[in-house]
């Protein structure tokens, strides 16, 4: 099992006291100079190797800068790959110094983090960029067979439950099981390539999409990717696991609420215009001059769903590689990176990572891109969907 979940809460941050003494009796040969210049643990070791610009920031010797999470997030990650990461033949930094399972979780973890290229990165660390490549294909290989417990959909009522009272306390919306949202990532690929034109999105821009459903806290519950920029929100929706299951009944098909008399609203997600107005998925009213109710709902909406928006954005900001423009990536290979970037991004909500909570928050996801429209409406859900309007608003007759 991951690590158990819980209410965020301050803690108290222990330092191991290092012992300068030559010992209580003496009987040390090295001089208390000599003891202070031996790392005391791995990664004072390790940030000595560090060259380069980074080598020259104020905060290079701090570990979370580096990485982005904290020792315990980085020692938890370290103990699910572990088995698949040191079985393999070995990797050896330029010194000859064999690379140990830090060594190797810190250098594939720099590398998704900060997206700097393999040469940049194998500079950085002292190897040859070859290596570089290999340990992060281990590592995201590892993570893909070790790492899914992290990314799942609500498996029992009492989490279900956690849920939608955490989504009803944001901004009233009752019933909700998850906020969905699309963001690009973008690439820069062979124009001479025909093949490559479908990758071309509505901005004219070469990308892969990510769509993602959200719970309160920012966690992936489900994603879908691989689809090329040139399909829209509505479609990689349709073409989804996660959209077969609703519309068979086999997921979202909890306990219903009643909102008056005769009218009993289910289990739903929410979404912005570009997807589709169905019995499970509600978006807001789109068009100008609307009633008083529903307007209301629209701003009762946005604010609920902006925890999708958040959560894409803050998965750019962690992991680097995602962000900006990927310089010619095996459109085969980056599904596999995107997986394990969300999974990674949940690692650090379930481990209650207080590194996070020092980043800011934003819902800057996917910049230069204007908002979708999808004219699908279920008749049946739009007829719900007034009803729960006006239950927020109080005037809905019972």
């Amino acid at each position: 099992m991951g690590p158990i979940r819980g209410q965020k809460r301050k803690r108290k941050i222990v330092e191991k006291k290092v012992d300068r003494s030559g010992g209580a009796g003496g009987g040390s040969s090295s001089t208390s100079s000599e003891k202070d210049e031996q790392p005391k643990d791995w990664w004072d070791e390790f940030s000595r190797r560090i060259t380069g610009p980074l080598s020259r920031s104020k905060s290079s010797k701090k570990f979370e800068s580096v990485f982005k999470i904290s020792r315990k997030t980085f020692n938890y990650i370290c103990s699910l790959v572990k088995e698949d990461m040191i079985k393999s033949s070995p990797f050896s930094a330029a010194n000859g110094k064999s690379l140990g399972l830090n060594d190797q979780v810190a250098v594939a973890l720099r590398r998704l983090g900060s997206g700097e290229s393999l040469v940049i990165i194998g500079e950085t660390f002292g190897i040859n960029q070859s290596s570089v490549s290999q340990i992060t294909w281990r590592f995201i290989e590892s993570m893909e067979k070790r790492g899914l417990r992290h990314l799942k959909w609500p498996s029992t009522e009492a989490e279900m439950t956690e849920v939608k009272s955490k989504f009803e306390k944001m901004r009233g919306l009752p019933n909700c099981c998850g906020a969905i949202d699309t963001t690009h990532i973008a690439m820069c690929l062979p124009i001479v390539d025909n093949s490559n034109d479908v990758w071309y999105d509505s901005e004219n821009n070469h990308s892969m999409i990510l769509q993602a459903i959200v719970d309160p806290d920012m966690r992936f519950r489900d994603i879908v990717t691989g689809w090329p920029g040139s399909v829209n929100e509505s479609s990689a929706l349709r073409s989804s696991g996660f959209f077969n299951l609703c519309e068979k009944g086999n997921r979202l098909s909890g306990k219903k609420i009643q909102l008056c008399k005769g009218s009993e609203l289910g289990e739903y997600i929410i979404g912005d215009v570009g997807f589709p107005l169905l019995p499970w998925l509600v978006t807001p009213y789109q068009g100008k001059h609307l009633s008083e109710s529903k307007s209301e709902f629209n701003k009762r909406h946005f604010a609920t769903r902006m925890v999708a928006q958040r959560a894409l954005a803050r998965l750019k900001e962690m992991w680097g590689i995602l962000q900006g423009t990927m310089w010619r990536p095996d459109t085969n290979r980056l599904p596999r990176i995107i997986l394990v970037c969300c999974l990674l991004h949940n690692i650090v909500i379930d481990m209650e990572d207080e590194v996070q909570d020092e980043m800011p928050l934003t819902h800057h996801h996917d910049p230069g891109y204007k908002q979708q429209i999808c004219d699908s409406v279920d008749k049946k859900a739009s007829m719900l969907r007034d009803k729960l309007s006006l239950s927020l608003s109080g005037s809905l007759p019972p």
